[in-house]
């Protein structure tokens, strides 16, 4: 049987293992934390994602677009909570009905089921929603996504898998009859093919590789708050802004949970650490990672003002933050929200400072580096794991 170890116990990892199980190879898992999906897949917004922002024929585009069908079936046939139920993507200015009407166009070239609907018809979805025009997209649902990984871990026990939780990669090579040799602290795990999803570190983990990745982890922290109990009647469901194209983010949004509870966010900026989920989280050698970067500086060229000293500034302030909420919803005042909790994404940035505003996989002679897998990942964690697994049976 051949035997794959896969680094990186988050939704991807688990997803890919649970695939390569199936597949009838034997799997290793290797997680350095104490509990599966601790980071990306443990603080982001549980959003089932339609793939209506992606470009045609991208990645993002079609995993996104047969990850929304795929994780729910998932979810419905594990017993794990999970509910289909739209959101709307607002334009609150004429300035971005242009945004909105390539959105409209892009739904279609994806196949995402959406409408372009009157602030009218927005209103019967959301009574408190303010708007010009609206985009109604059917397939967006929320989920609970560590419910997911939960399921993943009982199925990969139960099908053999070795599950090894406090297990950080410290080396990796080549193998002296081929295949790869992973050293852990509690000894070396041998296997046919290696598989990194290992997210925040996915670059650190494919050089320790050998590999030369073409971009470079950049965290970004998302901050959330939550609206209080007695304002959660202002939303109803999921309400977007339209997004900046620029950029890979979707902006400040509303998003009614599996509880009932109504998170906004989340904003965007740079961590101090790659597992930065506050402002006091700081690393000197992450810090001096990302400041060594080019890319960085290119990128700060570009976005560090006004974009990124609107981001700051609204981390540090609340009135801010509830202003952009009130774009979309002019009845939320500063008074409504809590602040709730962080997540840091894993941004792939190139040393010309672009980021990478697709998936990323490289692959080396028995290895597969998942590079670059932010939102919306999760939602096509199931996909990916085919591309993958069909990879690593072909002999990557």
């Amino acid at each position: 049987m051949r035997s794959v170890v896969v680094v990186g116990g988050g939704i991807v990892g688990l997803a890919v293992a649970w695939e390569l199980t199936g597949r009838g190879l034997g799997v290793t898992v290797l997680e350095k934390e104490a509990e599966w999906a601790s980071h990306q897949t443990g603080h982001n917004s549980n959003v089932v994602h339609a793939g209506l922002y992606y470009k045609p024929g991208s990645f993002k585009a079609r995993m996104s677009v047969a990850g929304n069908r795929s994780i729910v079936e998932f979810a419905r046939e594990h017993g794990v909570p999970v509910e289909v139920c739209g959101k709307l993507v607002v334009a609150t200015g004429d300035e971005e009905i242009l945004a909105l009407d390539v959105l409209a166009e892009r739904a279609v070239a994806n196949g995402v089921p959406a409408k372009r609907i009157t602030p009218a018809e927005a209103r019967e979805y959301e009574p408190e929603v303010s708007c010009v025009a609206a985009l109604r997209v059917e397939s967006t649902g929320i989920i609970d996504y560590p419910g997911v990984c939960a399921a993943l871990v009982r199925l990969l026990g139960e099908a053999g898998a070795d599950l090894r939780l406090n297990s950080a990669a410290l080396g990796i090579r080549a193998g002296r009859n081929g295949g790869v040799e992973v050293a852990t602290g509690a000894g070396i795990v041998r296997a046919d093919a290696l598989v990194n999803c290992a997210g925040l570190h996915s670059d650190r983990v494919a050089r320790l590789a050998g590999l030369m990745p073409s971009a470079q982890i950049v965290p970004f922290r998302g901050e959330y708050y939550e609206l209080r109990p007695e304002s959660r009647h202002l939303v109803r469901g999921l309400i977007y802004p339209v997004p900046d194209p620029t950029l890979p983010f979707l902006g400040v949004h509303l998003t009614r949970m599996l509880d009932g509870s109504v998170h906004a966010g989340p904003n965007a900026v740079l961590a101090l650490r790659r597992e930065g989920y506050r402002w006091t989280d700081v690393s000197a050698k992450d810090i001096a990672e990302v400041a060594a970067f080019p890319g960085t500086w290119r990128l700060a060229r570009r976005y560090a003002i006004p974009t990124g000293l609107d981001e700051v500034r609204r981390s540090f302030s609340k009135r801010r933050f509830a202003a952009s909420l009130a774009r979309l919803v002019p009845a939320v005042t500063e008074d409504d929200i809590v602040r709730h909790g962080s997540g840091v994404r894993a941004q792939a940035m190139r040393r010309d400072g672009s980021l990478v505003d697709d998936f990323l996989i490289e692959t080396a002679r028995d290895q597969v580096h998942v590079l670059n897998a932010p939102s919306p990942a999760a939602t096509s964690a199931l996909e990916i794991a085919r591309h993958i697994a069909d990879r690593v049976t072909e002999g990557v």
